[in-house]
């Protein structure tokens, strides 16, 4: 005489948790800001040695007793 599967056995896969949902969309996020950061490296890389364009914008000038202010 043969039994029965227990009506209790789950067949299949398991749907995934919220810490495989939170795992992937972590993931995910790391990729676009990734993906963001080459952008904006190509962006501004060819200024990097360029210092003719970094120039102060601030003049100091001495004051009267010959001190800087």
């Amino acid at each position: 005489m043969s039994t029965q599967p227990s009506s209790e056995a789950r067949s299949g896969k398991q749907p995934p948790s919220i810490y495989t949902v939170m795992l992937l969309l972590s993931m995910l996020f790391l990729l676009v800001a990734v993906i963001a950061m080459f952008i904006e490296n190509g962006r501004w890389a060819p200024q990097y040695f360029n210092t003719q364009e970094a120039r102060p914008q601030v003049l100091v000038l001495p004051t009267e007793s010959g001190n800087f202010a």
